[in-house]
């Protein structure tokens, strides 16, 4: 597999990231898998949440891809490859940036600012239901607008 290849799968399991996790996180996090992510809506008292469970299924998922194609570094190796840049980039922007589980940057930057924005209102409601914007890196137009 050449250079262009293997990054080609890493930007589209990428893709394909976002897209089964924005499911995900509608149909069973917020469906019959509520009663592990509701802690990630509720106050937090300690570091770690119930819902950092998903993450580390997702963790295992990738390293379980880059174990098993770590000889011929094919197909499922890249794929590996994403889902972990996948991960990496969900805890920079989710955990660190959204929801400050460390000491948050300062951005002026509209489209990060837009993210923050949608998933403050995901987080509106402490309940199952009602809840909209389910995704990571990508949100509805409304929240991009200048303010």
């Amino acid at each position: 597999m050449d250079f262009l290849q293997a990054i080609g799968i890493v930007l589209a399991t990428l893709l394909a990231m976002e897209c089964i996790s924005w499911a995900m996180h509608k149909f069973l996090f917020h469906g019959p898998l509520w009663f592990i992510h509701k802690s990630h809506h509720q106050e937090r008292g300690d570091f770690f949440e119930w819902n950092d469970v998903f993450s580390l299924l997702f963790g295992a998922a990738a390293l379980l891809l880059l174990i098993t194609d770590r000889e011929q570094k094919g197909m499922l190796f890249w794929m590996g490859a994403g889902i972990s840049l996948y991960g990496i980039i969900y805890f920079v922007f989710h955990d660190w940036f959204i929801h400050n589980r460390f000491k948050s940057f300062k951005t002026s930057n509209r489209y990060l600012l837009g993210i923050r924005r949608a998933h403050k209102i995901h987080h509106k409601s402490i309940q199952k239901n009602p809840s909209e914007e389910f995704g990571l890196l990508m949100a509805s137009k409304k929240y991009f607008k200048k303010s």
